[in-house]
């Protein structure tokens, strides 16, 4: 059994050689892996697996956020290069791991049917104390189980969307994001081999803001249209703002906070990465002073950006109770009309009939005095026959 996975990163020196070192540990056999144009060491560091034979290299300079063209690519060669059973598509900040921690990726894969086609693993988000730099391997130690309420109230939307690993497929695509791929699943793996991934996505203020950067200025020039709550977009405009670092600080728990999540199961210890004791980029943390005063200045940002969707939602609320009020009038305005144009159009016809009957009526009087005159004229002419006679009869006398 051959397990492929790809890999397309930018400017990731601070974690990239430990997350390829724990896939090539967990029993990887190849890390297919576009560079996206790194300036911070990441390409020479890929170079070096990829002169071991670990690495198939490849380097696509543009930042043109064609992620899914590039990893639906590599998926494919995975097959129909490397020949692949299984392909997983990772990112930088991911460490895939079995649920058993005694099992390797590589043995739980195989006792994995390739008949499921494809199936979903879940990322975990890893959290811990905040960091200036570093690559927190060994402090994002929490699994973090907040319900979607708490994390909204420190502005994230949602943990992470789900992962996809797929069988090797030369037809295969994959989604942006990584989380969606073409090959309906036909099932779940048996629970003995699960999979997870382990998500570090807050390893330092320094490499956060360098990836929203990326990120956001390389959407401005591909062309696409991310969604308006897209989470990545929705901090390139706080970046672009100068509110971005309250927002990452304000993200990380304190101390109190970590106390509690442990006692009530919001939080979970998890040293699965930390304890492979992986090169990475040493932590430099904030001093408490500028953590406390970036975690009370987030806090009252979020409040006032929820005051602002809340008017927002009462303007929408009044919007719309304005159109169904017009609605409603137009409605009405149009029964009335209707009902004008019914009672004109009765009106109408009530005339035409009155003027009919009325000319009906003239018109019976007109006959009636023409009979009259008829009849007169014709005892005129009966009593003009009479004259002659009685002038005779005058004369005798």
């Amino acid at each position: 059994m051959r397990l492929a996975m790809t890999l397309m990163v930018r400017d990731e020196a601070d974690i990239i050689e430990a997350m390829i070192e724990h896939h090539l540990q967990q029993g990887v056999d190849i890390i297919i892996a576009t560079d996206n144009g790194s300036v911070d060491g990441t390409t020479e560091i890929l170079e070096r697996y990829a002169a071991a034979g670990t690495v198939d290299l490849r380097h696509h300079p543009v930042h043109d956020k064609r992620q899914a063209e590039m990893v639906t690519q590599m998926a494919r060669d995975a097959k129909t290069l490397h020949d692949a059973d299984w392909v997983l598509n990772a990112d930088a900040d991911e460490f895939w791991v079995p649920n058993n921690r005694s099992l390797t990726l590589k043995e739980a894969f195989e006792n994995i049917p390739t008949d499921l086609h494809s199936f979903t693993v879940p990322v975990i988000d890893m959290i811990g104390a905040p960091a200036a730099e570093g690559s927190g391997l060994d402090r994002l130690i929490y699994r973090d189980s907040r319900p979607v309420e708490e994390l909204n109230r420190v502005g994230l939307l949602a943990h992470s969307t789900h992962d996809a690993a797929h069988i090797g497929d030369p037809e295969v695509n994959v989604a942006q994001g990584n989380h969606y791929v073409s090959l309906a699943s036909h099932g779940e793996p048996d629970p003995a081999y699960m999979i997870e991934v382990l998500h570090l996505p807050w390893r330092s203020w320094k490499q956060y803001e360098h990836k929203v950067r990326n990120a956001g200025s390389a959407y401005e020039v591909s062309g696409l249209t991310p969604s308006p709550n897209h989470h990545g977009m929705r901090d390139y405009r706080r970046l672009l703002g100068g509110t971005l670092l309250s927002y990452y600080l304000v993200r990380h728990p304190s101390a109190e906070e970590f106390e509690a999540g442990l006692a009530d199961g919001r939080f979970m210890l998890d040293r699965t990465v930390s304890d492979e004791h992986l090169t990475g980029q040493p932590d430099v943390f904030f001093s408490d002073d500028v953590t406390a005063l970036g975690q009370a200045t987030g806090r009252a940002l979020i409040a006032e950006a929820a005051r602002i969707a809340e008017l927002e939602d009462e303007l929408a609320r009044a919007a719309s109770d304005a159109d169904a009020l017009r609605a409603e009038a137009a409605e009405i305005e149009a029964e009335l009309s209707a009902r004008l144009e019914r009672e004109k159009k009765a009106a109408d016809e009530h005339i035409r009939s009155l003027e009919a009957q009325v000319q009906a009526f003239h018109d019976r009087k007109i006959v009636k005095a023409a009979d009259w005159a008829g009849a007169r004229a014709r005892e005129a002419q009966r009593e003009a026959k009479k004259l002659p006679g009685t002038l005779k009869n005058l004369r005798r006398r």
